[in-house]
């Protein structure tokens, strides 16, 4: 069953509708009553309306755009993979903190590619060349693939692809609980899924036009059970009033909703909020009136990142009490968790 998406305009390059799955994308969402514009790229998009950065951001976030992937060159992933794998760009949620917001330009439309056997089929190569080691792939480096899932199907056929490599391994990471088709899936366990978790007040301040806790909590646990590695993403953790309260309430969530569940092969990321000058540029053109904590004299310093750009983190104090409580409260209600980092 499809999910409707919440898209004003959908967008088709012509050539994808040579691809069997461009097809098949063009016939349910006419199906379900979109109006199909068509172009001769999606990297050049000129019909999405907006007058000042804020309504082209919103706009665009309700634009949809099915596409081929030209470029196979795969950019690396530091630290949680070796490559990315793009299935899919942008994401159908507005979280106000998102790095994407700097990184897909002032109208950040979401793309679904259609060559779906092409880009696995580059990903084995990459997979040929570093064997005997295992060449990890992160599918949601530029996206969140699953929020389309129901109309792309990406992911299923990269689940089935991975599950039968040796020396690959596939990972993504969701907010979304759209995770039905994965469940009747061969995976060989190659397929590591993580849900990107976060308080209840956080969600609702600021991942706008995404799912519930609960919902995702119910999306993890469905997986799980069905054998996938998986994991949490905590992020971002916001160190203001009340935080230890507000985040061990989420860990004890977690731990009454996954207590049944097999720990063995489960993850956790915990990430500090963090922003560059650039990104809290951008945020404050699209919401002017955000509550982020974003005052660069205030518990933060600056650090330069290992892509030669700089950012303003927390404070060492800050970052030793968030890891000394995360330790803490993760051994207790986790105990056979495997802590990825906490940074």
């Amino acid at each position: 069953m499809l999910t409707k998406l919440k898209f004003k305009r959908v967008f088709f390059e012509k050539e994808a509708l040579d691809y069997p799955l461009g097809k098949k994308i063009y016939q349910n969402l006419r199906q379900e009553g979109f109006n199909i514009h068509f172009l001769k790229s999606h990297n050049r998009v000129t019909g999405i309306p907006g007058q000042n950065p804020r309504e082209a951001f919103f706009q665009a976030k309700s634009t949809l755009v099915v596409g081929i992937r030209k470029n196979l060159q795969f950019e690396t992933c530091k630290p949680s993979a070796h490559y990315q794998l793009p299935l899919v760009t942008g994401c159908e949620g507005i979280c106000e903190y998102c790095y994407l917001n700097t990184q897909l330009g002032k109208k950040p439309y979401i793309r679904i590619y259609v060559n779906v056997d092409q880009i696995l089929g580059e990903a084995k190569k990459y997979i040929e060349k570093r064997k005997p080691e295992i060449t990890i792939f992160e599918a949601a480096a530029t996206s969140d693939p699953v929020a389309v899932e129901p109309y792309s199907g990406a992911l299923s056929q990269a689940i089935s692809f991975f599950a039968k490599e040796e020396f690959g391994r596939l990972r993504f990471v969701t907010k979304f609980p759209y995770v039905d088709s994965f469940l009747s899936l061969e995976h060989n366990k190659h397929t590591r899924i993580r849900f990107s978790l976060n308080t209840e007040r956080i969600i609702k301040t600021y991942e706008h036009r995404t799912p519930d806790l609960q919902e995702r909590l119910d999306g993890l646990k469905k997986i799980a059970e069905h054998g996938y590695p998986s994991g949490v993403i905590i992020a971002p953790v916001i160190l203001d009033a009340g935080w230890k309260t507000e985040y061990e309430d989420l860990l004890q969530k977690m731990h009454a909703y996954l207590k049944d569940i097999n720990m063995d092969d489960f993850h956790l990321e915990i990430i500090s909020h963090r922003f560059t000058t650039r990104a809290k540029n951008n945020i404050l053109q699209v919401f002017p009136q955000t509550l982020l904590p974003m005052d660069e004299k205030t518990d933060r310093k600056f650090k330069y990142g290992q892509f030669g750009y700089g950012k303003f983190v927390y404070t060492e104090d800050k970052l030793i009490q968030m890891k000394e409580f995360f330790k803490e409260k993760i051994s207790q209600l986790f105990p056979e968790a495997v802590i990825d980092y906490i940074i």
